[in-house]
């Protein structure tokens, strides 16, 4: 007989597969937990066990990418052997992998009332736990430098990997290459910069950084 907790595990991702298939059959959002509940033939009651709100739901959907794509990445025996920058590399190719599989519903996300900065608010559970999978690259980095100068600022980094998360999504959405190679290329180089930023180039602030990463890898 299977858990409890498997079973309400299957709720949840069911009511998340159901409003995303909502979404894009309808191509917009449902108006009320009512209505979404009454389309998928689920009672009310379920939902709120599950999910607070529709938009509660919606962030739930991109911090489940999150979920999905850091299980990926621990399936990987080597992954915990990689230097930082080959982690970061590793997360940003697999998240990629993971949007790609469900590439429809995000664009309907971002586009829906403008690219962005309209749409941040369903991305803060995202922004929270890439910049946290970021300070534990930069903190683990810091931990094996003898020299207090050699070390980098985990603060300024994870804003500037959320930062340059941004500037691959929005690439990413806008790509039309097979595969998406271009968008490949782009983590590559985008990466690459980051790192080199970090170990070569002063910088005061986030802004700075995200000055530095725009001219450098996005202004083509």
């Amino acid at each position: 007989m299977p858990s409890k907790k498997l079973k309400e595990t299957d709720i949840r991702k069911m009511i998340v597969s159901a409003y995303m298939t909502y979404v894009l059959e309808q191509e917009k959002r449902p108006s009320s937990v009512y209505k979404f509940c009454k389309s998928i033939e689920e009672s009310e009651e379920s939902f709120y066990e599950h999910f607070g709100s529709l938009k509660n739901l919606q962030t739930s959907i991109w911090n489940t990418f999150y979920d999905n794509t850091m299980e990926v990445l621990k399936k990987n025996k080597e992954f915990g052997q990689y230097s930082n920058k080959d982690k970061m590399l590793s997360f940003f190719f697999t998240i990629f992998e993971v949007f790609t599989l469900n590439r429809s519903y995000i664009l309907f996300s971002l586009n829906e009332n403008g690219f962005m900065l309209r749409n941040m608010e369903q991305l803060k559970g995202l922004r929270t736990q890439i910049k946290e999978f970021a300070k534990d690259l930069i903190e683990d980095g810091n931990a094996e430098k003898s020299s207090k100068f050699s070390r980098h600022n985990p603060a300024l980094f994870s804003e500037g990997a959320w930062l340059q998360f941004l500037f691959l999504l929005k690439f990413w959405s806008e790509d039309s290459s097979p595969g998406f190679e271009k968008t490949d290329v782009a983590i590559e180089k985008s990466v690459q910069t980051v790192f080199d930023v970090f170990d070569n180039t002063p910088l005061d602030s986030i802004v700075d950084f995200g000055k530095f990463l725009y001219k450098e890898n996005m202004a083509h």
